[in-house]
């Protein structure tokens, strides 16, 4: 408890969307490793490549369901009850997978409903971290720490120690705590009726065409080494060939380099480090085909895939608050490579010749480049698309605190009146038609949701700068 009075506002809120972050990745990783094996002794080699696909799809609608009922939801009631059944059926699946084996039906429908969840979940999570950009948290270092956590807990409890008793624990441990954290903070756009200035300002549509086209390329550049891991893990049984083994480890550097320049001049810099690593894994391409190098370049994919998932999270995550549906937009790197995957699955896009996909890859680096020139990527003399940035005032940001640190529609009113006006608190209480001792209730509330020990902190925390010493 002391160490967490001695935090300021500030490192309470990015310690918050860490471990927020980091449970929903360790659960994402978890889960669908688990169902990647999904049929296992039931179904032919062909049907289990084909039930990885069928991943992809039913994450991609969790989302797209998600997205939709935010959009349709009148408010914070609603989302909480949906929230409720997401988890408790994304809890049930968890525990359906750790007690039934792979092989049957159940598990592969079990495992499908699982990834719907995931999508569904996640959308809620995407969502809270594309609004705490809006307020300045630095959401590149609560990205890459958790995930870098996220993927040591997974090698360990799930590749290392095996199906043993720490995995299913910590699994449901994880969902527990996700749900908790979700709870504490759910995300939310300001009310219908609130003025026009209280949303950020519009992203371009250049900006977005631009991203999409340079997150779609990443994404596919590593589509054909993924493709052929895959395969070559199915007709090994997961013997002789596994994504799950020490190289993944090397998603943990990659997410810490994100971690530690995403939030550097408003994440001017993700572009470039990630288009470095692009150069760097064409390698993967040329010693495909080598057992030799076999270690090398499951290095190099790993590295290219952490690279490529903090470009589209951050990049996405920033746009989506100027996007008429930012809950569609915040996760939509992630669907984009679901879908992706999906699309190199169709074409096969492992079966094509060495030669052939280094050209293809060799062509996206330079579409990359390209795209990269055409949205400022390399104008680093600027700070990076100020004219985007969404410039709220302290109201505006009053109202974006209430709905992040999910305050009640009362709570709302009261911080308006504590940030807004200089009123003491008997007149704050004459004026919300309320005793001065219900106000007192709701202003301890208002505390402990903020993190904020007196009115001071309050408007500090409103207005999003740094808590003086």
């Amino acid at each position: 408890m002391d160490v967490m009075n001695a935090l300021s506002d500030i490192a309470k809120r990015e310690l918050y969307l860490t471990c927020l972050f980091g449970a929903f990745v360790f659960l994402q990783f978890t889960v669908l490793g688990l169902a990647n094996h999904a049929g296992e002794g039931y179904l032919a080699t062909e049907q289990r490549s084909m039930v990885y696909y069928a991943l992809q799809v039913f994450v991609i609608g969790g989302f797209l369901l998600y997205s939709l009922y935010y959009r349709l939801s009148a408010g914070g009631r609603g989302r909480n009850a949906a929230m409720y059944g997401a988890f408790g059926a994304f809890l049930a699946c968890v525990a359906a997978m750790l007690i039934a084996g792979h092989d049957s039906l159940g598990y592969v429908a079990v495992s499908m409903a699982a990834a719907l969840c995931i999508g569904g979940i996640g959308g809620a999570i995407h969502i809270r971290m594309s609004l705490a950009t809006v307020t300045g948290a630095s959401v590149a270092r609560c990205m890459g720490i958790g995930s870098a956590v996220a993927v040591v807990l997974q090698y360990l409890l799930q590749i290392q120690w095996g199906p043993t008793l720490p995995l299913p624990a910590f699994m449901l441990a994880g969902v527990v705590v996700l749900f908790l954290l979700a709870r504490e903070a759910p995300a939310e756009e300001p009310e219908a009726g609130e003025a026009e200035g209280a949303k950020p300002k519009p992203t371009p549509p250049k900006r977005i065409v631009v991203t999409i086209l340079i997150a779609a390329t990443f994404i596919l550049f590593t589509c054909f080494y993924n493709e052929h891991i895959h395969h070559l893990m199915i007709q090994s049984d997961y013997a002789t060939y596994s994504a799950y083994s020490w190289p993944r480890l090397m998603l943990v550097p990659g997410y810490l380099l994100f971690a530690a320049i995403g939030d550097r001049r408003g994440g001017k810099y993700v572009p470039l480090a990630s288009l470095c690593i692009m150069l760097v894994a064409l390698l993967n391409v040329v010693l495909a085909g080598e057992q030799e190098a076999y270690w090398l370049t499951m290095c190099l994919f790993y590295l290219a895939i952490a690279a490529f998932t903090s470009y589209y999270l951050l990049t996405f995550w920033r746009l989506a608050p100027g996007m008429r549906n930012p809950a569609l937009w915040a996760p939509f790197g992630r669907m984009l490579d679901s879908a992706m995957v999906l699309l190199a699955g169709a074409v096969n896009l492992s079966a094509l010749p060495a030669p052939a996909v280094l050209g293809f890859d060799v062509a996206g680096v330079a579409l990359v480049i390209v795209l990269m020139a055409l949205g400022g990527d390399f104008n680093l003399t600027e700070t990076p698309r100020e004219s985007e940035r969404p410039v709220l005032s302290l109201e505006e940001r009053t109202r974006l605190l209430a709905t992040e640190c999910g305050l009640t529609d009362r709570e709302s009113e009261v911080l308006e009146a504590l940030v807004l006006t200089d009123k003491q608190n008997q007149q704050i209480a004459d004026d919300l038609f309320i005793s001065r001792r219900q106000l007192q209730r709701h202003v301890s509330s208002i505390y402990g949701k903020t993190g904020a020990t007196n009115r001071a902190a309050l408007v500090v925390r409103a207005s999003g700068e740094t808590q003086p010493r």
